[in-house]
């Protein structure tokens, strides 16, 4: 999947994300499409550093912001500061997985 059909995706009338995206994408997506719970528990389950970026992310979202640096800290990231928009860390994120 390329960049651009992911964010295509977005804009579609799809209930969950494509097949083709790894769990990362998937998370992102389903948060992005306002599915938060559905997000978190998927991060759950991906081992890689990208898991715990967005596990980072979706505590930020919640506002649960020592939960949120817990996870930075496993992802090797430092704690964003106030003034990143959660939209930026959001594209932030996608753009890593995509440069991958």
């Amino acid at each position: 999947m390329t960049r651009e059909q992911f964010f295509s995706s977005l804009e579609s009338d799809l209930t969950a994300p494509p097949a083709e995206c790894s769990p990362a994408l998937q998370a992102l997506w389903l948060v992005q499409s306002g599915h938060w719970s559905k997000a978190h528990d998927l991060c759950n389950h991906i081992d890689e550093p990208y898991g715990s970026w967005i596990h980072a992310y979706l505590h930020r979202v919640e506002g649960d912001l020592g939960n949120a640096a817990y996870w930075y800290s496993r992802a090797g990231k430092p704690t964003p500061p106030a003034s990143v928009s959660l939209h930026a860390e959001w594209q932030s994120i996608v753009a890593s997985i995509f440069a991958a």
